[in-house]
Order: structure tokens, then C-alpha cells, then sequence
């Protein structure tokens, strides 16, 4: 089994972007777990729905289709991926009208929140704000690597 060690480095990329050595590592690691290869499978379906030119109307129909689909299948480790587009359904399918995403507002946050854990006991304001601009920009800017 040292030949799948690290693989799952290869299930988080889409079969069309690997290498010809990495999909038949792939392969191979199907032949063992067929139930791995039918989540990638689903997980790829998920994929190529966001990727598509869809309406709003039509991609939340595919989004539909994709998780009836996956309960009929009964691919137990989609479980709380199901429950959490039946809660949020209306703001995940939102991403067709214009195609964006909350991404980089989620990655400041992190962003913010890690520097604030760091910054623990700065009480001056002006130096925290110091503090923010450097880590978001500012490293760039002087020519130094960040720590």
C-alpha cells in the first residue's frame, strides 16, 4: 500500500488536470476502493456544474439532479455537504447570476483573524492597523519576505 501513500493530493484535482502518471496512480487506487472512485466521480459531477455557462433557473435544476443523484447513490460522505447546500441553497446557487464568490472576503478574514491571535496585547490601534496593512500589502512593497 506504499504506492497510494500521498494520493490524496491527487483526489483534490480534477482527473483532466494530472498527469498521465498520476491518473493511472489513480486508476489504480480505483481498482482498491471502487466507493473512492464514485465519490471523485460525484465530487467532478459537482464540479463541472459550477464550471458550466448555466442560468441561475437551470443551475440550481443541475444542483438538484447532482444531490438527488448522490442520495439515491448513498454516498454516505456527502452527508453534510448535502445538509449544508439544502440550508444555504439560495446563497450557494446565487453564484450563477454574476459568478463570483465570497472567497477572498472568507480568505481576509482568516487573514485577519490569524493576525489578530498574533497581535495579542497590542493596545495601541495605530500600531494594529500598522500591523494589518503590513501582513495584507506590505511585505511587497519593501521588498521582504514575510515571516
Amino acid at each position: 500500500m506504499d504506492q497510494f501513500k500521498n494520493v490524496h493530493g491527487l483526489l483534490r484535482h480534477r482527473r483532466a488536470d494530472l498527469t498521465d502518471d498520476e491518473r493511472r496512480l489513480l486508476n489504480r487506487l480505483f481498482v482498491h476502493s471502487p466507493q473512492i472512485k464514485d465519490a471523485h466521480d460525484t465530487c467532478e459531477a459537482r464540479t463541472m456544474i459550477d464550471e458550466r455557462p448555466l442560468s441561475t433557473g437551470e443551475g440550481k435544476r443541475q444542483i438538484r439532479r447532482w444531490m438527488r443523484q448522490v442520495s439515491n447513490r448513498g454516498i454516505r460522505c456527502f452527508d453534510r455537504f448535502l445538509g449544508t447546500l439544502r440550508t444555504h441553497f439560495a446563497e450557494i446557487t446565487h453564484y450563477f447570476v454574476n459568478r463570483q464568490t465570497s472567497g477572498f472576503v472568507e480568505g481576509l478574514n482568516n487573514q485577519l483573524k490569524v493576525l489578530k491571535r498574533r497581535c495579542y496585547g497590542i493596545t495601541n490601534l495605530a500600531h494594529l492597523y500598522q500591523r494589518v496593512c503590513l501582513d495584507l500589502n506590505g511585505y511587497a512593497r519593501f521588498g521582504v519576505e514575510p515571516i
